[in-house]
């Protein structure tokens, strides 16, 4: 199974839609693409797992260790020809200086070569001196290729293939032009989910038609080589189910990584979807989970289901175990506020939600769990978690409890994160199920613990 890393000089270079259209063309050749993600991110990955047709998993060196990584990368690719990581914003960027949790260093973990897409627009003979100076910061890794994209015609393409040619020794993959196609929506949080986006099917087809026009595929792929990861071994055997989790999969939530899925599985949980904007109650479900997304883009819808509101308002009222994150904490407060319309939400979280025109909270998060948390066997150690809102959450009262403290980032006040209020655990933070938090596990183990909560729910 051979890989390659997608990477850029910067972000906003094109290396998503370039990803999308990669995973894409080699699936129409038969090729089995497994997508990969670099850092916390739901949206793009969405895409690729759409492109490609397989789940996308994220490596994020804040919440995994670099064996957990490997591991996890190890776990995915059975059965693919080529693992395709993408990376984000620059190759050598990450936070810290050294660049011990970067582009490049997950590239070097991974023993994956590199293809850099480069946003040539402005660009001619200077793209000569960029280029050594990338190879030559990180000699240890294998730059292998570049894509040009963002080129303006012929003329110019020829102008950039002769500099690169003649001052370096990396090829040029192929060159992309300036194509409207290549442009996904954008929206305040970045590209829109691909379950949410009308006809995305056609949008990759489009891109893929593009990419197979301009980039050599061929090359792409003896530019690839065998990961340097040791083998997997065997997964051990799913339980049988003995608990069942309803959980929010539509057009407004769909913020969910596929791994952690697969932990509550692994817990003994059996997932229950169900549509917060067409569903009248609630599956039948010993708990539920409402992940991240865009309520407030869908708030007239949700609002206007007044049955499912009030339903799982009864139900949590009841003692339903639930976890909500983000976008499924904004649900479930009273009210929601965007561009000057109030909506009324679910009432279970006694707070209004508000949206700003900037982040509230962004980035990466750690959380200390206080004794307001709820879930079993108490962590003790530091939570890694990210987050990324433009909402903040007013007006709760006073004697609100908390079930973290927020030692870096924001979360709902600056200092603490984690509302609890009966069974419920509701956070700005998006949490993953890993060996420094493994939240799946507990959450499986609280509502097997809440189990036989009163069904006798009654809808306002």
């Amino acid at each position: 199974m051979n890989s390659l890393f997608l990477s850029a000089l910067h972000k906003s270079s094109g290396k998503t839609t370039m990803a999308l259209g990669l995973a894409a063309a080699l699936k129409t050749r038969g090729m089995a693409v497994q997508p990969f993600k670099k850092g916390p991110d739901y949206i793009d990955p969405t895409w690729l797992a759409r492109a490609a047709g397989r789940d996308c998993h994220n490596l994020d060196f804040h919440t995994m260790g670099a064996d957990e990584i490997t591991a996890a990368f190890a776990a995915q690719v059975g059965g693919a020809d080529l693992a395709l990581i993408e990376g984000n914003k620059g190759l050598y960027d990450g936070l810290d200086v050294d660049g011990k949790d970067s582009n490049a260093a997950l590239a070097e973990l991974l023993g994956a070569p590199v293809v850099l897409v480069i946003n040539s627009r402005g660009m001619t003979r200077g793209i000569a001196p960029v280029v050594l100076g990338y190879q030559s910061f990180g000699p240890e890794l294998t730059i292998a290729g570049l894509i040009l994209n963002q080129v303006g015609g012929e003329r110019h393409e020829g102008k950039l293939r002769a500099a690169v040619e003649h001052y370096t020794d990396i090829p040029v993959l192929g060159a992309v032009g300036r194509h409207r196609e290549m442009e996904i929506s954008e929206r305040h949080l970045g590209l829109v989910p691909s379950n949410e986006a009308d006809e995305a099917d056609a949008v990759i087809n489009g891109i893929a038609a593009i990419v197979k026009e301009g980039v050599d595929l061929d090359k792409i792929l003896a530019s690839a080589a065998p990961a340097t990861i040791a083998q997997p071994t065997a997964p051990p055997s799913a339980p049988k189910s003995d608990i069942r989790i309803a959980i929010a999969r539509d057009a407004a939530f769909g913020f969910y990584y596929p791994d952690d899925l697969q932990a509550l599985g692994r817990a003994g949980a059996e997932l229950v979807p169900f549509n917060t904007l067409s569903d009248a109650r609630l599956p039948d479900a010993d708990g539920v989970f409402f992940g991240g997304g865009f309520p407030e883009t869908h708030a007239q819808a949700l609002a206007d289901n007044t049955a499912l509101r009030a339903d799982i308002k009864a139900a949590l009222a009841a003692g339903m175990p639930a976890y909500a994150e983000c976008g499924g904490m904004m649900y479930l407060a009273q009210s929601l506020t965007w561009q000057g319309k109030r909506f009324d939400m679910v009432g279970a979280v006694p707070g209004d939600v508000v949206l700003h025109e900037r982040p509230v909270g962004r980035g990466y998060v750690v959380l200390g769990e206080t004794d307001a948390a709820p879930w079993p066997d108490q962590h003790g150690g530091d939570i890694p978690a990210h987050e990324f809102h433009y909402a903040s959450l007013e007006n709760l009262p006073a004697d609100t409890s908390f079930a973290y403290t927020v030692k870096r980032g924001y979360g709902i006040n600056g200092n603490h994160d984690g509302i609890v209020i009966g069974h419920l655990l509701a956070t700005f933070s998006h949490q993953r199920n890993v060996n420094k938090n493994p939240w799946a596990e507990r959450f499986a183990a609280f509502v097997r613990d809440k189990k036989g909560f009163s069904v006798n729910r009654v809808s306002a």
